[in-house]
């Protein structure tokens, strides 16, 4: 079970999350997320005081990473929902436009280099609904399409596992111990190859159900420039998952 503790480090006060990881049977993780959450991975059992220990011996380092992701963070404005603004889908950039329509519903569709939104009322609340709705619809879809193509190329695959969307802070997928995929919808917005990556990552996932070697081995072999998707994803979360 997780738990949660406060690191202190000068005036500085970073809340971190202990993960017990079964597959530890010795050493403790430290790692910081692209949204500046920090997890410590450490095998059960590990008493806090050992935990807290390995955690203010690398309070600088915590430190520093969390300011740097704090820092990709604070240049980026919350979005408005209003004609003009520009929106992701995948990895290219569309203009937003709100036109009045007597369709209390409300629907959102491209029209060339744009996202139309007809709405009987431009109240941002109805806009963002209207959007998010749209993105996943349009998740679903291009998800499902994209695992069922990789599932019949990747041999351990008998057939395209069930899948589910999840919006993640931290994460762009995982997939549970009985075999479902689980991807952040906002991955949508990325570039086709970076979801093609995680897909493949998920599925290879069923199986090696670890990050093992073994598994790292698997994904290069049929996802050859991985890292390169990986980097882009990582530098873009906080655009991407911007709501």
């Amino acid at each position: 079970m997780t738990s949660q503790h406060i690191l202190v480090y000068g005036d500085e006060r970073i809340l971190y999350q202990i993960n017990p990881d079964s597959k530890r049977t010795a050493r403790i993780g430290i790692r910081v997320e692209p949204d500046g959450s920090v997890v410590v991975d450490a095998p059960p059992g590990q008493p806090n005081e050992m935990v807290h220990r390995a955690v203010q011996k690398r309070a600088r380092w915590i430190s520093d990473h969390v300011a740097d992701a704090r820092e990709r963070y604070r240049h980026v404005q919350p979005k408005s929902y209003i004609s003009g603004e520009q929106v992701l889908y995948l990895g290219r950039r569309y203009v937003l436009k709100v036109v009045q329509s007597d369709d209390a519903r409300g629907m959102a569709r491209l029209r060339g280099n744009k996202l139309e939104v007809s709405t009987r009322s431009d109240d941002v609340v109805k806009v963002r609904g209207i959007v998010r709705a749209w993105y996943q619809t349009r998740a679903r879809s291009y998800f499902a399409r994209q695992i069922s193509k990789h599932s019949a190329r990747l041999p351990w695959v008998l057939k395209p596992p069930p899948f589910r969307l999840l919006e993640m802070s931290s994460q762009w997928g995982s997939c549970s111990p009985q075999g479902q995929v689980i991807l952040n919808p906002h991955l949508i917005k990325a570039p086709r190859d970076c979801i093609e990556y995680v897909i493949v990552h998920e599925l290879a996932h069923l199986k090696h159900h670890d990050h093992s070697p073994e598994f790292f081995d698997l994904v290069s072999r049929y996802s050859p420039e991985w890292e390169k998707p990986k980097r882009m994803l990582d530098g873009m979360v906080e655009i991407l998952t911007n709501d």
